[in-house]
């Protein structure tokens, strides 16, 4: 009997629409290669295709609805369809991809033949070429299906470089009849009563997908009707009073950044916060910078961010990377205009989450065979459209990739942006990947709404740089303090250097001299006596005092042979001082 699909996966061909289209994709750069070229591509897919079956199944209805649809093998599979080749305007610009993903991101995947599509991109300058993948969350559950990347990837450029074995002896299986599976659909029902009310369940949300079709196809008192359906499905969506809620246009727009992750490990504070809590306080502070060149403002000041993570206990998605994915709400403090206490503020509501001992360690993340992070991502959007009734305002991934270089068919891969999928009544989302040494971001806004995206990712940016600012600022404003309290042994060693305070208070007493003698024009030697013989300092001014008292007693019995006679004592006391200081040396 056919695989069919789980609840959660019809939720998501549910919210699948024309608007809010349900496919997760990334966006990879690499350096260009001579062996790696198309037709290179789609050997490689082809030898890797057998790692992920269901990348060959498309999705079969159930008629009337009585079931969940089953995954069947594509009868006309054909390889070339789902591997495409375009090209840039050499040199080709980062703003000239980005519009190119947002453009093959808009459209919805054919529902008619398996749901992915992966883009070779060429032309960019610096010698790359871009692999822009696209595929729907249904198809990646992380248990029988992980995300195409993860297994096109490899560690060393040999192994993607080699020739493929053989051909691939795959060959589609019987397409089950329509009769067939409405027999399954009635002998489950009876078997499992929950099962019978799920297929109620799933035929209401039938009929109010076919509702919402008809009310985007024809306009008018349709478009209501898709309003008022469309809110049946998703069952509230982002939040009210945010300015990151509306309803998405069928067109989307991309933004992308990239930072060093030694510098944002960096502003850890010596490990008082983790990576994750620096990248959430980036974003929060590029949000609020954001916001205010719109000139929007959010009530009570935060953002209610979905932050799915990894876990180890048993409530949220599974995968086969020996993990759950559970989703988890954050606030992101957009009102406080400091970015210490942002960072702070973000930590706390991360650590409600890590102190349970639940979350898995982002090293364990990392060192997953491939490049798991493709695959956390999706399932980080499947848990996130999960909890679509909790209001909130932006989905944002966090997924530490591995920190080494990876290839794709001998070419290396130089850069991994994230692109998330828009849920009803949400306008943004963010992901983000570690790979290699930087952090790569990853905005995905509506088109419409949207229109300054790439400000944002500038206000990311600027973002950092405060907090790296901030952060300094509050470490040089602890060092004085700690200056202070090491002179203390300095001061011991000075009391115990009696003498040096003893010539310090003799050379204020000498300059107090040498000013007094100056008065009374005295020769300038005399200072340079008085610091070779302190002995004769002391005579020195006194007998200087001396003549000063007697001039002020006798102004008028003083004649020119009196000074002759002093200037000869004094000359004499001078040379007595010289051979004084002489002994002495």
């Amino acid at each position: 009997m056919p695989q069919r699909l789980t609840a959660r996966e019809v939720s998501m061909l549910a919210v699948d629409t024309q608007h809010t289209p349900a496919h997760v994709g990334t966006v990879d750069l690499f350096t260009a290669s001579d062996d790696f070229d198309y037709e290179a591509l789609v050997a490689l897919i082809s030898q890797r295709l057998d790692f992920v079956p269901r990348y060959r199944m498309r999705v079969l209805p159930v008629p009337g609805a009585l079931a969940a649809p089953v995954w069947v093998d594509d009868q006309d599979f054909d390889l070339t369809f789902h591997v495409r080749r375009s090209a840039l305007p050499r040199p080709g610009t980062m703003r000239q991809l980005q519009e190119f993903v947002g453009r093959v991101m808009g459209r919805r995947l054919d529902r008619t033949r398996p749901l992915w599509e992966v883009y070779l991109v060429e032309g960019l300058a610096d010698n790359r070429f871009a692999l822009v993948t696209k595929t729907h969350q249904c198809l990646v559950d992380g248990v029988d299906a992980v995300d195409i990347g993860q297994v096109l990837l490899d560690d060393t450029p040999d192994e993607g470089s080699e020739a493929v074995i053989g051909a691939s002896t795959w060959e589609p299986a019987p397409e089950p009849r329509p009769v067939d599976l409405v027999v399954d659909a009635v002998r489950e029902g009876l078997g499992d009563t929950g099962s019978l009310i799920d297929s109620t369940r799933r035929g209401i949300t039938h009929l109010l997908g076919t509702a919402l079709a008809v009310g985007e196809a024809v306009g008018g008192v349709g478009g209501a009707v898709s309003d008022l359906a469309g809110s049946a499905l998703r069952g509230g969506g982002a939040r009210a009073a945010s300015p990151l809620a509306g309803f998405p246009s069928e067109q989307r727009r991309i933004a992308q950044a990239t930072m060093s992750l030694a510098e944002l490990k960096k502003l850890r504070m010596n490990g008082r916060y983790t990576v994750n809590d620096v990248v959430l306080a980036i974003i929060t502070g590029g949000l609020r910078d954001w916001l205010a060149t719109r000139g929007e403002t959010v009530r009570r000041g935060e953002l209610l961010a979905m932050v799915p993570m990894s876990v180890i206990e048993e409530d949220g998605e599974p995968t086969s990377l020996g993990s759950y994915v559970a989703p988890h709400l954050i606030q992101l403090p957009i009102g406080e205009s400091n970015a210490l206490m942002r960072l702070d503020q973000v930590s706390f509501g991360t650590r409600a989450h890590t102190d349970t001992g639940r979350a898995v360690g982002a090293r364990t993340i990392s060192d997953i065979a491939g490049f798991a992070p493709t695959t956390l991502h999706a399932l980080g959007v499947r848990v996130g459209e999960s909890l679509s009734r909790r209001p909130h305002d932006l989905l944002i991934t966090n997924v530490p990739g591995p920190q080494h270089p990876l290839y794709a068919g001998g070419a290396p891969m130089v850069a991994s942006f994230p692109v998330l999928p828009l849920a009803p009544g949400h306008l943004l989302s963010i992901g983000v990947t570690s790979y290699d040494g930087q952090v790569f971001f990853g905005l995905t806004g509506d088109r419409d709404a949207m229109s300054d995206l790439d400000v944002l990712a500038q206000c990311l940016y600027d973002a950092r740089d405060e907090l790296a600012e901030t952060i300094t600022q509050a470490e040089q404003a602890r060092q004085p303090t700690r200056a202070a309290k090491k002179p203390a042994p300095k001061k011991t060693a000075t009391k115990k250097t009696a003498p040096k305070k003893t010539v310090t208070k003799k050379a204020a007493t000498k300059k107090a001299a040498s000013g007094r003698l100056a008065v009374k024009k005295a020769p300038a030697k005399k200072t340079t006596a008085a610091q070779q013989a302190p002995a004769a300092k002391k005579t020195a001014t006194k007998t200087a005092t001396t003549r000063k008292t007697a001039a002020k007693k006798t102004p008028a019995t003083k004649t020119p042979a009196t000074k002759k006679t002093a200037a000869k004592k004094t000359t004499a006391r001078k040379t007595a001082a010289k051979k004084s200081t002489g002994g002495r040396r």
